[in-house]
């Protein structure tokens, strides 16, 4: 797992500095990820959460962390994995590990560019919210899904 909290830092900050980008300011985009992340505190990070990732061809191309109380804090897809079904399948693992914890919902905090998607897997958008980084604003979305041991 050490190994892999460098590459999923590093796939963090390119999908922001990419996908994003659409949706957000470069002003935005360098306060939400101003450099790739220290791999030995995401490591520190991730061994707190249930990290499940996605992998082609020994590439890594999307990864997602949940937190014991249904917190989905992270999910991130590789630019050229978007709209190949990735994120709907690594979605769909979590929802079953999610049930399997006990949870009865999920939750996160979705971009612009990520509330489609979840809206698209279930989630209802509970309010938008702004969150500041380095002193810049930036517009998310608080979402829900409700489980029951019949989903996915």
């Amino acid at each position: 797992m050490r190994g892999d909290s460098g590459s999923l830092a590093r796939l963090f900050y390119d999908t922001v500095h990419s996908v994003n980008r659409k949706d957000y300011s470069e002003q935005e985009i360098h306060a939400w990820a101003p450099e790739s992340p220290d791999a030995d505190i995401w490591h520190v990070r991730m061994i707190q959460r249930c990290t499940l990732v996605a992998e082609e061809s020994g590439e890594l191309i999307a990864f997602a962390e949940l937190e014991p109380d249904g917190h989905l804090d992270m999910f991130y897809c590789r630019q050229d994995a978007i709209g190949r079904g990735v994120g709907r399948q690594l979605y769909e693992a979590i929802e079953r590990r999610a049930i399997g914890m006990g949870l009865t919902r999920i939750f996160a905090e979705a971009s612009i560019t990520a509330r489609p998607f979840f809206q698209r897997c279930g989630f209802t958008t509970c309010e938008q919210q702004t969150v500041i980084r380095s002193g810049i604003v930036l517009t998310n979305f608080r979402v829900e899904k409700s489980l029951s041991p019949k989903d996915p």
